[in-house]
């Protein structure tokens, strides 16, 4: 009997679980839904893709008490993009709940609809700390019925210098509330802010990725100067469909997304100097398959919500082993076979010992390729994305799209691939050979008897 079917879980959410095909937890699932479900706090070191948000999304929605229309969760997050991602796995964990309202409140989005829908509280809240402490501050968010707390990749909020943010947060919130914390690592700031906001938790920890044979890793010895080269060579050599590069710094993360373009492959840069619509083009275009490589920081990475992740590569080695397992635990899920690439200069070589023993298991070393490789080798992108200035607000649904391009731009429907719809604007993968076509069409013709302008990115 699957672990799921012996909780004490509401009729509506075994529905959920039923629905979205969970069988048997992961061992994050496994280790803290009991002590959610009886109400403890919790805090669980967890890697990316190990389970977590449907977790302590069942562990709240089973606390809800839908009759009463005020808000009594708040899930914060360290990104826009990881919120969208986590508010979209509670809402689909909520869909046999009726009347659930959950509200997503982030940075890089209008005040003003915000403050409008927070004229009917929400049952749950999910935010990026610096936009929910405004809306506490405008009293706008009233804190007094919050139960249920979840800081998730709380890590990553500190990094960004979240720790007085959620200081001050946490101030305003119930002292008799459930708090959950995720955590990808745990570093002393992550106990402190822990003793602070936990009252007697359950601590879980589940490292898992470190030792997943689904992910091959290999480690390459290659001085600074000669990275970008070393880099081109793999990309040629192991083929794959979509990597994300980590650097340690944004100026490194640039430049290499430079060279790799001059190279003729398909990268980008996505770090926390772009503004919202650069990220929101960046994040889109990896995700359909427009982009073979993204060159990101760990902060900038997190909520990257790409089902299949062929490569990881460590341009730069992290100081903590910990990000290390973190990073790698993107690749290699859900019984595919993952590839984790590391390149260590010989200043870094501490760090790969300090590694190995964390691991409790030698590296895999293998000599670094040339860097004369043939650049034209490198993988490209089998789509490109069409960028139209229209979305949500125009009452475009991907249906409209779909007809357009498959009417008078004649494209077969295989040749569309993902179409992704945003208040403002929408993004529709099209295979590379039909895009110029797609683009004239779409440029010529209308969308819902609208003409609309349209962009090739």
């Amino acid at each position: 009997m699957s672990l799921f079917a012996t909780l004490p879980l509401l009729p509506a959410l075994r529905e959920a679980v039923a629905a979205a095909g969970y069988v048997e937890p992961t061992p994050v699932q496994a280790r803290t839904l009991p002590p959610i479900l009886e109400g403890r706090d919790v805090i669980a070191q967890a890697p990316t893709g190990s389970g977590k948000t449907a977790a302590f999304g069942l562990g709240l929605l089973q606390r809800l008490d839908v009759a009463g229309v005020r808000t009594q969760a708040l899930v914060l997050c360290p990104t826009r993009e990881l919120a969208d991602q986590v508010a979209r796995e509670i809402r689909r964990l909520a869909m046999a709940i009726p009347n659930v309202k959950l509200l997503l409140l982030s940075g890089g989005m209008a005040l003003g609809p915000q403050l409008a829908s927070l004229t009917h509280a929400p049952h749950v809240v999910v935010g990026t700390p610096g936009r929910v402490a405004d809306l506490l501050r405008r009293q706008a968010l009233a804190p007094g019925d919050i139960t249920t707390l979840v800081l998730d990749e709380a890590d990553r909020m500190l990094d960004m210098g979240f720790e007085q943010t959620l200081q001050e947060i946490l101030e305003q919130l119930p002292r008799q509330r459930q708090t959950l914390l995720f955590s990808a690592t745990w570093p002393e700031s992550i106990r402190r802010i822990a003793q602070a906001a936990l009252h007697a938790p359950v601590e879980v920890s589940v490292t898992d990725a470190i030792s997943r044979p689904e992910i091959e890793q290999w480690f390459h010895e290659v001085e600074t100067a000669d990275k970008a080269g070393a880099l081109a060579a793999l990309l040629v050599a192991h083929q794959p469909a979509s990597t994300v590069v980590f650097c340690n710094t944004r100026r490194d993360a640039d430049r290499l997304s430079d060279t790799l373009r001059e190279l003729g492959c398909a990268a980008a840069a996505l770090h926390g100097e772009l503004n919202q619509r650069e990220r929101d083009e960046v994040l889109v275009r990896f995700a359909n398959g427009s982009l073979n490589v993204l060159v990101a920081s760990d902060v900038a990475a997190r909520g990257l919500d790409v089902k299949a992740l062929d490569c990881v590569v460590n341009y730069e080695l992290p100081g903590d082993p910990d990000v290390y397992v973190h990073r790698i635990g993107r690749t290699g899920r859900a019984g595919s076979t993952g590839l984790a690439l590391s390149l260590v200069a010989g200043r870094e070589m501490p760090r790969a010992l300090a590694l190995g023993e964390h691991l409790g298991m030698p590296l895999r070393w293998a000599e670094a390729l040339s860097a004369g490789s043939d650049p034209a080798k490198l993988r490209p992108a089998t789509m490109r994305t069409l960028r139209i200035e229209g979305g949500r607000r125009d009452k475009l649904r991907p249906g409209d799209l779909l007809g357009a391009l498959t009417g008078d731009a004649g494209l077969a429907a295989e040749h569309i691939g993902k179409i992704d719809i945003f208040p403002a604007c929408a993004f529709v993968a099209v295979h590379g050979t039909h895009a110029d076509r797609a683009l004239r069409a779409l440029r010529a013709g209308r969308i819902k008897g609208r003409r609309f302008r349209v962009s090739l990115l």
